[in-house]
């Protein structure tokens, strides 16, 4: 039973969580965020992002959506400051979801100079938009911004909560959503209401999307294949001939950052063998990296919590994590970031299933969006920071440098309700 069919199911407190949830077509709020947003200029263009590549010092990948079919679209870009000016074709990636035709581009910009402050703008053969920032990685310290899941019935919540933490931010090199980035993974009106809520800040900061259980979801919440989020997120590939885009790695600065899929059962009847595979496939890459720090992203949580009320489920080990968690003991893998249970729970360091020093730092990173689960879970004898009840939406900071790395995790106005290091 998956998690939507357990909340409609039986937590009556919950019902806010049913897709039909999100708000009407005839809302203001949607009406805004759903409306035809073009760059600044005469180009038709929406929803222009960035996305993380394999190497993020050498190369970035530039997306966006247009309301026609544009005549030989590309992007222009040059080092900040600079008059030369260099330009990569850009091609169609069209695709149809939800009743819905994307008029969508992608350019992939490469043999970029690291450490660079660079600008880039999209350009057809009649007009171009404003420039826009981007900067490329290098070796040294970095810090970047980490949302949990975003799934929304209202994505204002989720516009104010990133807008603010980019704000209190500007130092943040790229951003990270944890999965379930939408409640409904075909609704159109919930991607165009997430880009919405990201405006200003996926233009110049490269995106880390992980896909979560929800975009595997169509209008009558069945499982899907993620449609939507495969075309949308053009992220590294994994030489993976089924699930290309499903998983990926990638490196910023000494860290290397392996993210995983957790929606093998979403997808097992579709295309199975995922979890396999990913287990063969983070052997092979988290032992070709050479970087100092290695961190894990996945959707699901590795621990299983008692429910309230609900005495048949005992507290332990989530599938995930008996799975993979041995791996990550085996592979020195520093970090593990984890999402999909809507509450903030800083775990420290575990190894072979329990609390040991040696082992790797577990956070599940919270909620950043309106769906909340109050008072549902109970505590986890691993838990050792709990967000304060009755929990709200949040956000984190992770910061490296080559001898440590500091995770925050901060309440929508700002508060600080956690802080931990990891050395070596």
């Amino acid at each position: 039973m998956n998690r939507r069919t357990f909340i409609i199911g039986g937590v009556g407190t919950l019902g806010l969580l049913a897709g039909g949830a999100f708000l009407a077509p005839g809302t203001l709020y949607r009406k805004a965020a759903n409306g035809v947003r073009s760059l600044a200029g005469d180009l038709d263009a929406q929803y222009l992002r960035q996305l993380i590549t394999a190497d993020a010092a050498h190369s970035r990948t530039i997306m966006w959506q247009a309301e026609d079919v544009l005549t030989r679209p590309a992007i222009e870009y040059r080092i900040q400051g600079q008059a030369e000016v260099q330009q990569v074709p850009a091609r169609e990636d069209f695709f149809s979801d939800d009743g819905v035709k994307n008029k969508q581009y992608l350019a992939q910009l490469q043999d970029l100079q690291a450490a660079a402050t660079y600008e880039y703008r999209v350009v057809t053969e009649t007009a171009a938009s404003d420039w826009h920032t981007l900067q490329t990685a290098g070796d040294g310290d970095f810090e970047c911004l980490l949302f949990p899941d975003s799934q929304s019935s209202d994505y204002s919540d989720w516009e104010n909560l990133a807008q603010n933490a980019a704000k209190r931010n500007p130092q943040a090199a790229f951003f990270i959503n944890m999965g379930d980035i939408v409640d409904n993974g075909e609704d159109h009106t919930q991607w165009q209401a997430w880009f919405h809520g990201v405006e200003g800040i996926i233009d110049r900061l490269p995106f880390v999307p992980l896909m979560g259980n929800h975009e595997t979801y169509d209008q009558n919440w069945k499982v899907r294949l993620p449609e939507a989020y495969l075309h949308y997120f053009a992220v590294p590939e994994n030489g993976s001939q089924d699930f290309s885009r499903y998983y990926y790695s990638f490196d910023y600065g000494p860290v290397h950052f392996i993210v995983l899929n957790s929606q093998w059962q979403e997808t097992e009847d579709f295309k199975p063998g995922l979890m396999e595979e990913q287990l063969n496939w983070l052997r092979q890459d988290a032992s070709a990296s050479r970087k100092k720090w290695k961190i894990v992203l996945v959707h699901k949580d590795v621990l299983q919590y008692r429910i309230h009320k609900r005495p048949e489920r005992q507290e332990g080990i989530s599938d995930l994590g008996r799975n993979f968690m041995p791996l990550f003991d085996e592979l020195g893998i520093d970090l593990v970031f984890t999402a999909h249970l809507h509450t903030y729970r800083n775990r420290g360091h575990i190894k072979n299933f329990q609390r040991d020093g040696s082992g790797p730092l577990y956070i599940l990173t919270g909620v950043a969006g309106n769906v909340r689960y109050p008072g549902l879970w109970v505590d986890h004898q691993l838990d050792e920071v709990v967000a304060p009840q009755p929990e709200t939406d949040n956000y984190l900071t992770l910061k490296v440098t080559d001898r440590e790395i500091t995770v925050k995790c901060f309440l929508p106005d700002g508060q600080e309700i956690d802080k931990v290091k990891v050395t070596k």
